[in-house]
C-alpha cells in the first residue's frame, strides 16, 4: 500500500499503517512491541473517563507507557458525558498522551447499554458535544466510530462531517455496523462516503490480516490509512511485511515479550496473557491445538518461554 505519514493536528506519524485500541490485548508491551515492527501509531485499550476523573487505579494501569517508546502518545476514552470526557482529557493521569482518541464505536452490550460507544451513533448532538468538549483540552482529538448500529441506517458521511465540525483532527471508520460486531462484510462504500465527507484524515478499519487486505482497503475506501484490530494482534509482524520493516529474530521478539510483561505487570498476569498471545501467534502451524493445550496448563512464565523455545516463528 502507499506509505505516507498523516498529520493529526500538530502531529505527524511516523506512516499510516495503525494499530487499534483493543480491550484486553494493547498494554504497553503489545504497543511498544508493534511500533518497532513498524505501526505508525498504535493506542491503549479504551479507559472510562469517569474512571480517570475518580482516579481509579485499575483504570491508570492501562495508560502505562514503556520507558522509551519512540511514538506519538495516544489513548483512547469512552464515556457519555461531556464534562467527564474533557476533564478526563485534562487529568494528570492523561498529561503524558499527546492524542486522545474518543470511543464512539465499540459494540459491546454493557458500553451500548450505558449509551456509550456506538449508542452515540444515535444521537450526533450528544456526540457533538463530547468532542468539542475534549478539544478544549488543548490535546489533539481523533474519533472512532462504526457506520451505523445496523443496517437499516448507515450514518458514515453525516457522522464523519459532524466529527469534523465539531474540531475532530482525524478519524477512524470500522467499516461495519455495530450488530455485526467483529465479524461479515466490510462495508468499502460507506467508509468511502465518510472520506468524501471531509478533509481531514479518513483511517479505513475492518478485516486487514494480510497485506493485501491492507491494499484493497485503501484502494476501496480511498483512505488516508488503515487500522489493524485483531489482524496485528494474531501476527504482529502484519506491520512490518506492509510496512517494510525489518522483523529480527521472531522468536527472540516473543521471548522480550514475555520478559517484558513480566517485569511490568507481574508473574501471574503475564502468564496469563503470554499463554493467549502465544497462541494466537502459532495459528495454522502444524500441531497449533497440541501446542495451545500445553501453553493452557503453563503455570509460569518460564514455562511459557520453554514452549516458544521449541516454535518456528
Amino acid at each position: 500500500m502507499r506509505l505516507q505519514k498523516i498529520k493529526i493536528a500538530h502531529l505527524e506519524t511516523l506512516n499510516n499503517v495503525f494499530l487499534a485500541p483493543l480491550a484486553g490485548y494493547t498494554n504497553a508491551v503489545f504497543r511498544n512491541m508493534c511500533y518497532n515492527l513498524g505501526a505508525g501509531l498504535t493506542f491503549t485499550e479504551m479507559v472510562s473517563a469517569k474512571g480517570l476523573c475518580y482516579d481509579s487505579k485499575k483504570t491508570e494501569d492501562l495508560l502505562y507507557i514503556t520507558e522509551g517508546y519512540g511514538g506519538i502518545k495516544a489513548c483512547q476514552i469512552f464515556g457519555a458525558d461531556p464534562v467527564y470526557m474533557r476533564r478526563a482529557c485534562e487529568s494528570e493521569a492523561l498529561k503524558p498522551f499527546e492524542l486522545v482518541d474518543i470511543n464512539m464505536g465499540c459494540p459491546v452490550p454493557k458500553i451500548y447499554k450505558n449509551g456509550e460507544g456506538s449508542a452515540l451513533l444515535n444521537n450526533l448532538p450528544l456526540a457533538s458535544k463530547i468532542i468539542s468538549e475534549c478539544k478544549k483540552s488543548g490535546k489533539a482529538v481523533s474519533v472512532k466510530f462504526r457506520i451505523g448500529v445496523d443496517g437499516t441506517k448507515c450514518v458514515s458521511a453525516e457522522f464523519a462531517k459532524m466529527c469534523e465540525d465539531s474540531g475532530a483532527d482525524m478519524i477512524c471508520v470500522h467499516g461495519r455496523t455495530r450488530d455485526k460486531m467483529y465479524s461479515g462484510e466490510v462495508n468499502f462504500k460507506e467508509i468511502a462516503a465518510a472520506k468524501n465527507a471531509v478533509k481531514i484524515p479518513v483511517i479505513a478499519n475492518g478485516g486487514i490480516f494480510t497485506p493485501e487486505d491492507a491494499d484493497f482497503l485503501m484502494d476501496k475506501t480511498g483512505a488516508d490509512g488503515v487500522m489493524i484490530a485483531r489482524g496485528g494482534m494474531f501476527n504482529p509482524w502484519l506491520f512490518a511485511e506492509i510496512t517494510g520493516t525489518p522483523t529480527g529474530d521472531k522468536k527472540q521478539t516473543v521471548l522480550n515479550q514475555i520478559a517484558d510483561m513480566r517485569t511490568i505487570y507481574g508473574e501471574r498476569f503475564a502468564c496469563v496473557y503470554m499463554r493467549k498471545m502465544v497462541g494466537f501467534y502459532i495459528k495454522g502451524q502444524p500441531n497449533a491445538s497440541n501446542l495451545r493445550l500445553e501453553l493452557l496448563n503453563c503455570k509460569t512464565t518460564h514455562e511459557v518461554a520453554e514452549i516458544v523455545n521449541t516454535i518456528s516463528f
